[in-house]
């Protein structure tokens, strides 16, 4: 099982595969720890994702994995709510407040932001593999035991997928996914210039087709997302009016946003975090923040792992976590779409799991096979209404 290039045949204790806020949360809790970690990305770093709506609650992970004062000090446009057009007029609707004045989020846009965390990371001991793509997991004695790169084999004792919504690791194991939506397909760009209506807070606003949300993400930068509810393909990729006189900069993107989640969300050798895990869209505006409070606890179910805690049971505690949150979310978006003037029709069967097949109903605990197929901790972080991304 001797590795060859890029000297990824050393052992490490842990991988991470993916460097988004998912991936390198888990390598800082991993690292800090004094694990060994390798931190592998297919893209070259840094890497363009959709710009964010970060929450207020977003400061508590970011200040734990020790990256908070870096996040202030980017300049980051702040915001103290979002202005939403829903079922009524437009009205902004803020974060809330405290003592010390209202709480504000941020307007981040990814690069630059994944980028603070990889190099925390890094500075951490991490050994990050750029331009690395996981093929195969390594299996052991009913574990996972490594991954198969496109640079050789990393042995390890534990394996992260922080890999994305392709659900990399699930679909090598043959972990089903819960699907509660048809498919759902997001369109975003972004545009350049000037829209001075739109530079003091994100907006959201709905239609009968679905919703569109846009934002200042940086100076002279706005961002836009559109979703159509009721329309496989994602409806038109064209910025909404009221970018419409702002110069496109770069191709209008798509992203499968469909809700789902893995039925079983870490086993022997491995742990599944941010949108490998959990999927759902944008409008439940806990993508990043989800991803990150995933990471960490991913990090630390290894680190008590590797102790000698007992990781039967650590896994179910990590499930249910992951499963407890999903719920939450899906509970809270069909709330939201029951508001529209028109809810989609496939929104009544969105709390109903799918039934489980043969395969699913036999634990995939322990991966034997290369099988294919197609609460929130802080009470801050939690929806007070639409807010974008």
């Amino acid at each position: 099982m001797a590795g060859r290039g890029n000297g990824l045949g050393l052992d490490a204790d842990v991988v991470v595969v993916g460097a988004g806020p998912a991936g390198a949360a888990a390598a800082i809790a991993c690292a800090r720890s004094g694990l060994r970690v390798a931190l592998l990305e297919r893209s070259r770093l840094p890497r363009e994702r959709p710009g964010e709506t970060l929450h207020p609650g977003v400061e508590a992970p970011l200040r734990e994995l020790g990256v908070l004062e870096r996040v202030l000090a980017a300049g980051l446009p702040r915001h103290r709510g979002v202005w939403v057009t829903w079922d009524d007029e437009p009205r902004l609707v803020a974060y809330g407040a405290d003592d010390s004045g209202p709480w504000q989020g941020f307007q981040a846009l990814r690069a630059p932001f994944d980028a603070l965390l990889v190099q925390r990371a890094q500075e951490l001991g991490a050994a990050v593999h750029e331009r690395c793509r996981a093929l195969e997991p390594v299996l052991l004695d009913g574990r996972v035991a490594g991954v198969q790169t496109s640079d050789g084999m990393l042995r390890s004792r534990y394996v992260i997928d922080a890999a994305g919504a392709g659900h990399w690791l699930a679909r090598r194991l043959g972990v089903e996914l819960d699907r509660r939506s048809p498919a759902l397909i997001a369109r975003y760009g972004y545009a350049t210039g000037s829209c001075p209506e739109r530079d003091d807070a994100p907006a959201i606003v709905a239609d009968a087709a679905g919703w569109t949300w846009t934002a200042r993400v940086g100076d002279g930068v706005y961002g836009w997302t559109r979703l159509a509810l009721s329309q496989p393909r994602g409806g038109d990729a064209v910025a909404p009016a009221e970018l419409g006189a702002l110069v496109p900069a770069g191709r209008a993107r798509s992203a499968d946003v469909s809700w789902r989640a893995m039925r079983q969300a870490a086993g022997p050798g491995w742990v599944a975090a941010g949108d490998a895990a959990v999927v759902l869209d944008p409008a439940s505006s806990h993508g990043v923040l989800r991803g990150l409070m995933t990471g960490r606890h991913a990090g630390r179910l290894v680190q008590a792992v590797l102790a000698g805690g007992d990781e039967r049971r650590l896994s179910a505690s990590y499930g249910s976590f992951v499963a407890h949150w999903f719920e939450h979310d899906v509970r809270a978006l069909e709330e939201l779409y029951g508001r529209l003037p028109e809810p989609p029709a496939w929104l009544a069967l969105s709390s109903r799991p799918a039934a489980r097949s043969s395969a699913a109903r036999r634990s995939p605990a322990a991966p034997t096979s290369r099988r294919r197929h197609g609460h929130p901790r802080h009470q801050s972080a939690r929806r007070q209404g639409p807010r974008g991304r």
